[in-house]
């Protein structure tokens, strides 16, 4: 996972309040057995309205997806946070996450940024009048910004979230902070128990 201070980038609207992992990526795309490859599944059946914003030009490149409240609910698949990263996203903004949606973000390197109705609907706007509206989010000082939308605004990480945020560490990342405990201790293991490491 790449440390994440400052995003700034354009952004895509999606107005759409309860929008569940099943929806975010179909159960037909849960049999691949690799990690990538999911942004191509991503709101597939929407994507069939050739109408759908995914299909809309205007939001190529955006790095940020606005979206309603209740974003991410339903089931816990972690498929539905890979296609998001897959296809572009670094971050998320929502009135409102599902839990276990909003702590799989964290732990891929997607920013969930939790803002007040007003403030996405002031996202919205903004971003329908100028599809290239601007918007920071900013790690380090946990303020979400963007001028065209008059929006300046805190928003909430706890701080251990933050910290792997701005230092890129992932689950793995935060084990290899240990490793030289973890060597210690199995070079203690007596020689008949399982052994992490050759001898």
């Amino acid at each position: 996972m790449e440390p994440i201070s400052v995003i700034r980038a354009s952004a895509m609207p999606l107005p759409r309040a309860d929008v569940d992992t099943d929806q975010i990526i179909p159960s037909d795309w849960l049999k691949r057995v690799e990690r990538t490859g999911f942004g191509a599944g991503l709101f597939a059946e929407w994507r069939e309205d050739p109408d759908f914003v995914l299909n809309d030009p205007r939001y190529s490149g955006a790095q940020i997806l606005v979206a309603g409240s209740n974003f991410g609910v339903g089931s816990s698949r972690e498929h539905a946070v890979w296609a998001l990263q897959d296809y572009g996203f670094k971050a998320i903004v929502s009135p409102r996450f599902g839990d276990i949606f909003r702590n799989n973000c964290t732990k891929v390197g997607i920013v969930p940024v939790v803002v007040k109705s007003e403030v996405a609907e002031r996202l919205f706007s903004a971003i329908a009048r100028n599809p290239k509206t601007e918007i920071v989010v900013d790690v380090t000082n946990l303020r979400i910004t963007s001028k065209d939308a008059g929006v300046d605004e805190p928003f909430e990480l706890d701080e251990f979230t933050q910290y792997r945020f701005l230092n890129g560490l992932d689950d793995i990342g935060l084990t290899m902070l240990h490793g030289q405990a973890i060597d210690d201790f199995e070079a203690g293991r007596p020689g008949f128990m399982p052994s992490l490491t050759r001898r």
